[in-house]
């Protein structure tokens, strides 16, 4: 028994007419979401990383050698806003791990690339940041994450289109 369980007891004994069984898997959700957040910051912490830098580094280095990308393409890959790319971006140049620079295809356009420090931090951040991953979701047999992640894929696909 979890801490939503206790809530949906009592509004099944306050309001036994509603179904309240989707407030079990949306509460859920937002509660793990939560600790898992606050897990992977604690395991990140050891690179001087949060959540955002690591994505928007992770971001860059997905994307292959060179490790470039166009402001526009991080936006998309982050779904964040531009005002919010740009303050995450200057925060990342001035820490010496990514740079700006033109476009050899467009020079009104501008590349975020990795740095070598970037580079060199990420690599080690990332193998560290799947091996935490992997420990916070150790309570989860390897069938049961598919299927978890067959389910959340669901639901995601629905808001995302």
């Amino acid at each position: 028994m979890d801490k939503v369980d206790k809530i949906l007891e009592q509004w099944q004994r306050e309001r036994p007419d509603l179904d309240s069984s989707p407030m079990g898997i949306i509460g859920r959700i937002g509660r793990l979401a939560h600790y898992l957040e606050r897990g992977v910051n604690e395991g990140l912490d050891q690179f001087g990383l949060t959540n955002w830098s690591f994505d928007v580094l992770a971001a860059l280095r997905r994307a292959g050698q060179p490790y470039r990308l166009s402001p526009n393409a991080l936006l998309q890959s982050l779904m964040i806003t531009s005002g919010t790319m740009t303050n995450r971006i200057d925060h990342l140049e001035r820490a010496g791990l990514v740079e700006r620079g033109h476009n050899p295809d467009d020079r009104r356009s501008v590349l975020i690339s990795l740095t070598p420090n970037g580079l060199e931090l990420i690599e080690k951040a990332v193998a560290t940041h799947v091996a935490n991953e992997h420990r916070l979701l150790a309570e989860l047999a390897a069938a049961d994450r598919e299927q978890l992640a067959g389910l959340l894929r669901l639901l995601l696909v629905k808001f995302e289109s």
